[in-house]
């Protein structure tokens, strides 16, 4: 059932209101909540794109170390988290859950910089997949076309598949997953069994190694970090689809610690392998040379066989694929919470009558991310180099500014509001969301001091000069509207994060919200 704090033209709780639009019940369950989370990160993307910066301009070799300090605060970080999502239930995830849990001010915020920065990364991932697409058809087949053509296509096809409910788009993304995740496996498993010019490296995982250059020219270190912690970005949509899955109170947290910790073992087992695979000395010059593609596709090359480098190229294409589509359908589930609760355009809050999907929010999506590559294409702005890495940076920073809110959400829910207390425990609502918190402020600071290096040669372009103030803008903008709202349109205000999914037969409605904080 679906709960709704109030009824939809204004701010009385008395009587019932009109039903809102419901997402389908039961239309994925664990394992598509899982793949649909480690699409969104895309571990081939992230081998390819992030590892090479961090080998070979942040902390060299001790690259693979990074994956293991950001998974254990990531993991931290959940704990606290799904604690949350076992009691808040909706298809806006941290707008709903920093809107109940801690404040409507701070969660319109929260739920503005989500929604924006699911938006755009959408078009950011199909300019990679588009330079991708236009490197491997170039290679393999020698035709040279423009990358507007793969660019605009792949939007057509996420927009057909998006339309019906969420399980077929789930199945696309869990073939394409295993392909990926089977040959990144490969690669690693014997680059690590040959042992490699230089042996096995063990170093690699030493967390200490993660704080030093390990040798590296001009590294830095934070900027090493940050990579690690930006391949991890999405892996909070696990609750954007507890509306739509089977039993949403426990595959939630269960997806939730699943893709977390699972994607860590995994990124630091491959990044391992693969400099290896490479030796310590060669790994840093591939990485930091013209093609650092190269650090991923040489001890391919040399241990599995020159087929396996045709393989990735395709792969990498098919991730990068997956991945706009998972981050559509999280962009999309967003619209759809602002237009149920009122705040957008109310059909945007709309179901399907037949699959049950929120159409009408998923077509507007398709619709903003193709304008977005139609400025890219008339600015000739290179939809990888540009368009991808800016709106990469941009996307973590306001991410990781979300989830610190939410860190603050889930001890002000648990601790201030005294809200279930049979959750509530030092440990899991107040200690794990404290260090979950400053981890995240953390990586903020690593992301404002290294935002030029990261950017590269994207960072003389006026959008990156813009990113700071759009991040100002999104935040304090949608705060100040808040309070606006508050003052001058209170049916306004009543509807922020006012509806929420409840699956308790007897708790249809929720004919008021938890009080807010004084």
């Amino acid at each position: 059932m679906i709960a709704n704090s109030h009824p939809p033209e204004g701010p009385s709780p008395t009587g019932p209101a009109a039903d809102p639009a419901q997402l389908k019940r039961g239309a994925i369950g664990l394992v598509g909540v899982v793949f649909m989370v480690v699409a969104f990160s895309a571990p081939i993307t992230a081998m390819t794109g992030n590892l090479p910066v961090a080998v070979g301009f942040g902390n060299g070799i001790g690259a693979p170390a990074g994956f293991i300090i950001a998974t254990v605060v990531l993991t931290i970080f959940s704990v606290g988290f799904v604690a949350l999502a076992k009691h808040i239930t909706a298809a806006g995830a941290f707008y709903t859950f920093v809107s109940r849990g801690w404040s409507k001010i701070p969660g319109l915020a929260a739920g503005v910089m989500s929604m924006a920065t699911y938006m755009i990364m959408e078009a950011g991932l199909v300019g990679i997949f588009s330079a991708f697409a236009k490197q491997a058809v170039g290679s393999q087949f020698g035709l040279d076309l423009p990358w507007e053509l793969y660019g605009f296509g792949c939007v057509a096809v996420i927009a057909v598949l998006s339309h019906k409910d969420i399980s077929v788009a789930a199945k696309v993304l869990g073939v394409v997953l295993v392909c990926e995740i089977g040959m990144l496996t490969i690669t690693a498993v014997r680059s690590l069994s040959t042992g490699g010019p230089d042996g096995i490296i063990w170093s690699s995982l030493n967390p200490a190694s993660a704080l030093s250059t390990n040798g590296v020219a001009g590294g830095v270190v934070g900027l090493g970090l940050l990579m690690a912690f930006w391949s991890w970005v999405g892996f909070e949509s696990t609750a954007i689809y507890g509306e739509e899955s089977k039993d949403p109170k426990k595959i939630v947290p269960r997806a939730t610690m699943i893709a977390v910790v699972g994607i860590g073992v995994f990124y630091t087992f491959i990044s391992w392998g693969v400099v290896t695979g490479n030796g310590a000395h060669q790994a840093v010059e591939r990485a930091s040379g013209p093609n650092p593609f190269e650090l991923l596709y040489a001890p391919t090359r040399e241990y599995v066989g020159a087929w396996g480098v045709t393989v990735f190229e395709w792969l990498v294409l098919g991730g990068s694929f997956a991945c706009a589509l998972a981050i559509h359908n999280s962009a999309a589930r967003y619209l759809f919470a602002f237009g149920r609760d009122g705040l957008l355009w109310r059909r945007l809050g709309e179901a399907h009558p037949k699959h049950a999907s929120p159409w009408i929010a998923s077509l507007t999506q398709s619709i903003f991310a193709a304008l977005i590559l139609v400025l890219c294409s008339l600015t000739n702005s290179d939809p990888y180099a540009v368009l991808f890495v800016l709106v990469g940076v941009l996307a973590t920073l306001c991410l990781l500014i979300v989830q610190t809110m939410c860190s603050i959400s889930v001890i002000v829910y648990f601790h201030v509001r005294k809200q279930h207390p049979e959750t509530a425990n030092w440990w899991r609502t107040l200690v794990s969301p404290i260090i979950g918190g400053l981890g995240m402020v953390f990586v903020i600071y690593l992301m404002a001091t290294n935002m030029k290096a990261a950017a590269g040669s994207a960072s003389d372009s006026l959008f990156f000069k813009a990113i700071p103030w759009i991040v100002v803008g999104l935040f304090f903008g949608s705060m100040a509207l808040a309070l606006y709202w508050r003052t001058k349109k209170p049916h306004l205000y009543a509807r922020i994060g006012s509806t929420v999914f409840d699956d308790e037969p007897d708790h249809s409605f929720l004919t008021e919200p938890a009080p807010e904080p004084a």
